[in-house]
């Protein structure tokens, strides 16, 4: 089954180009820093040596690919120690092989197995973190100094994944409360790992006190959100069934004595932050995973037992319910849609997308085709009128400089910095996030249209990049999306 799946996702991860997030990431390691204005830098640094050598895309998924199956693997054996902890020895194979079937049916982990996304890593780091849990839970682990440096050590790589690690942590102090009292508070060890995590995730303090300070001040304005709305929260429950399948939740059927069962805070302390901040509309469906692969031991365990009893027909059917959603998606990912999802001639906005399988299709492209008229047309740069369309441009027509064209700091302004007043550029648009160009006076003097580029899968089109010359440019972005005809 593992074979399979990685099969799956070598074949898929050749058919499409970089997801706006895994570009983002990839840029990363072309500016090697201590840490970035959105997130802790190790999404950047485990790539750094593919992209040093220029590896095509398909071999920067291999990234993400080991750290999927070496997720698995351990959580397979999260499962099979469980089962074992309950003194039903016979049965610990089949919880790990449940285990393994219910992580493999989750359409939305195959994402994360395919592009390397922070999650990516926390997910990793969270399956290390809840089997060294298992072992700092036993009478004697107080007394054991390589267990609290290991400890230390996976906690700042944690950290420098992903800022959401803070609930991993949290959920791991508390079943340490739990298993062992207040006394563990009293131990030097617990201290020791706590300072060898500060040390390793040190970059990040260093980066932040060098700039302001920003990336925390964008993580607690990001966290706040918006006005709160109950119907947010229910929203991002079923878009969470949906994407990880109810499988999962039967994490939550079987007993478990008290020490195994306080593992489920790995589950109930991110799951739950992140669905509280869904009702303020900052929360999105891939960050809950590494909630999911928490509670994944304790689903396997509780399938592998409800499927020797009355509940056989509906787990079975609900597992040939996930296997096709999952091979559903992932096909319409490598066809762009095509035939089900085809919109209107691949034209689209923010507010009316016509297709949103387009997204990782034709990027290559139209990157290599800036560069090219950039050259032909003496622009030194390509200009974007949303920060979504920057990651691919400023991957795949690297080396040219990208500038976001609208009035927000990000990582962008950092690694580019805002068009000069005055200056010209090569403008590109993408038809599913389709903008008005921008003339004088809240944009550019003069723009000409040089090429428009359609992007086809399957002899459909599904999406249309066009490029302007634009010169002079106003300094006063106001950027306006295009209404559909």
């Amino acid at each position: 089954m593992l074979v399979l799946a990685c099969v799956v996702h070598f074949v898929l991860g050749g058919s499409v180009g970089l997801s706006v997030d895994e570009a983002h990431y990839a840029l990363y390691a072309t500016h090697l820093a201590l840490s970035y204005f959105d997130h802790p830098p190790l999404v950047g640094w485990a790539q750094w040596p593919l992209v040093a050598l220029d590896a095509p895309a398909a071999v920067l998924r291999l990234v993400p690919e080991a750290l999927w199956l070496g997720t698995v693997l351990w959580v397979h054996r999260i499962a099979v120690r469980l089962q074992l902890l309950t003194k039903d020895a016979a049965a610990a194979e089949r919880a790990g092989f449940w285990t393994v079937l219910v992580l493999a049916l989750a359409p939305l982990l195959h994402v994360l197995g395919i592009g390397l996304l922070p999650d990516t890593l926390l997910m990793f780091f969270t399956a290390a973190l809840v089997w060294w849990t298992l072992d700092l839970m036993q009478p004697d682990a107080l007394r054991r100094t390589d267990l609290w440096v290991v400890l230390g050590v996976l906690l700042g790589l944690a950290g420098l994944s992903k800022y959401t690690a803070i609930f991993v942590a949290l959920a791991l102090g508390l079943c340490l409360l739990l298993a062992h009292g207040p006394r563990v508070l009293a131990s030097g060890r617990l201290w020791m790992a706590v300072v060898i995590a500060l040390v390793v995730v040190s970059p990040v303090a260093i980066w932040n006190a060098q700039n302001q300070w920003i990336s925390f001040a964008y993580q607690a304005k990001h966290g706040a959100g918006g006005s709160w709305q109950a119907l947010e929260v229910v929203k991002f429950l079923v878009i969470q069934v949906v994407a990880f399948g109810p499988l999962l939740l039967w994490g939550w059927a079987q007993p478990f004595a008290a020490p195994m069962r306080s593992l489920r805070w790995f589950f109930v302390l991110p799951f739950g932050v992140l669905a509280v901040l869904a009702g303020g509309g900052t929360s999105l469906p891939h960050w809950t995973a590494p909630a999911w692969i928490a509670l994944a031991p304790f689903a396997g365990v509780a399938l592998a037992q409800a499927v020797q009893q009355v509940q056989r027909n509906v787990v079975l059917a609900l597992a040939w319910l996930q296997g096709v959603l999952g091979v559903a998606v992932l096909g319409m990912m490598v066809s762009g849609g095509v035939p089900f999802v085809t919109g209107t001639a691949g034209s689209g906005n923010a507010t009316d997308p016509s297709n949103p399988f387009a997204d990782v299709h034709g990027w290559d492209a139209a990157g290599n085709r800036a560069r090219e008229l950039a050259a032909q047309n003496n622009l030194k740069s390509v200009a974007v009128q949303n920060w979504t369309l920057a990651s691919r441009f400023a991957w795949y027509a690297r080396p040219l400089p990208i500038h976001v064209l609208e009035d927000r700091f990000d990582q962008f302004d950092l690694w580019a910095g805002d068009l000069p007043q005055g200056g010209d550029t090569l403008l590109v648009d993408w038809s599913q996030l389709a903008y008005e160009v921008p003339l004088a006076p809240q944009g550019f003097a003069d723009c000409t249209l040089l090429e428009a580029q359609e992007v086809r899968r399957f002899g459909v089109a599904i999406a249309t990049f066009t490029f302007h010359a634009c010169h002079r440019w106003s300094g006063n972005p106001r950027p306006l999306l295009r209404k559909r005809p």
